[in-house]
C-alpha cells in the first residue's frame, strides 16, 4: 500500500520502521516540527523525522496541519491510507476522509479504556493486569473510533512505564504491519467502541509524581512504577527533593518480620519513616507500608537505598512530605 504516516516520539519509529520492512511504500511522513532543546536552543528532530531521513522519505513538518494549504498539500499525495502514531496533532475530517482507506491510529491501549495522551502510565498507575494496542479507524473524536483489531499483554507486578511503553511500541509496530493487508482486502469489520465503558487519561507532568502518603502503599508503588522514567515520583526529605524510582509493599506482620521489630516506629502518621534497616527504609502510608529500595536525592545520581544510606543518616521518625 501507499502510505502517509504520521507520527512524532519514538513509540511511532517502530511502526513506521516495521512498515517500511514489510515493503510497503511510505510516500510521505508528516511529524512535528523540530523543537529546541536545552539551553542552547539547539533545535533537535523527531524520532519519526529521523527514521524518515535515514529511509530517503520526504518529511512534511506543519505547525498546524488543519490550516487550508496543509491540507491541499496533503490532498496532491497519491496516497492510499493514513498510519497515526502519536502524531500530536488532531485531524479534521476533511483530513480524514482524503485516502481511499482513510485514517488509521495505533493507540497503546485495549480502547475504549484510557482515551488520551498517557494510556501506557496510567494502565500502570491504576493497577491493572492487562493492557494492549488498538488498531483504531480515525474518527472526529478522541480516540472515539472504530476498532478493527486489538492485541492484549499482560501487566507485570514489576512493570514500569518505560518498559511497558517499549513493549506496547514493539507490539503496535507488529500489529500495524499485520491490519494493513487485511484493510486492503477488506477482511476487517469496524467495531463501534462502547461509550459506556470509555475511560480518559490527560498529559503526563511533573506534578503528578508528588506521592500522596495517606494513600495506600499499594497505590504509590504503582504510581513509582508509572511514572518511572518520567516524569517520576517524588518527595521531600529534609527540604530536599527525593524520587523514589522502587519500592515494595509490606503489611504489618512483614514489616515486623522485615525489621525484627529493632527501632520499629509504631502508630506514626502516613509518610513517617517507621524503620531503617540496610537494603530499604519502611515508610507508613494511610494502608500499609512501602518498603522503598531505589532513591536520587536532590542534586546526586539514582542508586540502591543500601549505598544512599552509607551518606545519608535517616533514622525512624524522619518524615517524607
Amino acid at each position: 500500500m501507499k502510505i502517509v504516516f504520521m507520527g512524532t516520539p519514538d513509540f511511532a519509529r517502530a511502526a513506521l520502521e516495521k512498515i517500511i520492512d514489510a515493503g510497503h511504500e511510505v510516500v510521505l511522513v508528516v511529524t512535528q516540527p523540530d523543537k529546541p532543546k536545552g539551553r542552547s536552543g539547539e533545535l533537535q528532530i523527531s524520532d519519526v523525522k529521523d527514521c524518515a531521513l535515514k529511509h530517503n522519505i520526504p518529511v512534511f513538518q506543519p505547525v498546524k496541519i488543519k490550516e487550508a494549504d496543509n491540507v491541499a498539500y496533503l490532498k496532491n499525495i497519491d496516497a492510499d491510507i493514513y498510519v497515526v502514531a502519536a502524531f500530536g496533532q488532531i485531524l479534521s475530517k476533511e483530513i480524514l476522509d482524503i485516502p481511499k482507506f482513510g485514517c488509521v491510529n495505533i493507540h497503546a491501549s485495549l480502547l475504549p479504556k484510557y482515551r488520551g495522551a498517557a494510556p501506557i502510565q496510567q494502565a500502570i498507575i491504576d493497577g491493572e493486569e492487562k493492557t494492549g494496542v488498538t488498531i483504531m479507524q480515525m474518527a472526529i473524536g478522541m480516540d472515539t473510533g472504530d476498532i478493527l483489531i486489538q492485541r492484549e499483554i499482560p501487566i507485570d507486578e514489576e512493570e514500569t512505564g518505560g518498559g511497558l511503553f517499549d513493549k506496547l511500541s514493539d507490539l503496535g509496530a507488529e500489529l500495524i504491519v499485520d491490519a494493513l493487508p487485511k484493510i486492503e482486502r477488506g477482511e476487517l469489520t469496524p467495531v463501534p467502541q462502547d461509550e459506556a465503558l470509555a475511560t480518559k487519561c490527560g498529559k503526563l507532568s511533573k506534578d503528578m509524581g508528588k506521592i500522596d502518603f495517606s494513600k495506600d502503599a499499594g497505590a504509590i508503588r504503582n504510581l513509582i512504577r508509572g511514572l518511572n522514567p518520567w516524569p517520576s515520583a517524588f518527595t521531600h526529605l529534609d527540604g530536599k527533593l527525593l524520587k523514589i524510582w522502587k519500592a515494595q509493599v509490606l503489611n504489618e506482620s512483614q514489616v515486623k518480620e522485615f525489621s525484627n521489630e529493632k527501632a520499629l516506629l509504631t502508630g506514626a502518621e502516613p509518610g513517617t519513616v517507621v524503620f531503617t534497616g540496610k537494603e530499604a527504609f519502611v515508610v507508613s502510608t494511610g494502608k500499609d507500608y512501602l518498603s522503598v529500595n531505589e532513591v536520587q536525592l536532590e542534586g546526586k545520581k539514582r542508586m540502591a537505598v543500601k549505598d544512599f544510606l552509607l551518606g545519608y543518616k535517616l533514622e525512624a521518625g524522619s518524615k517524607l512530605f
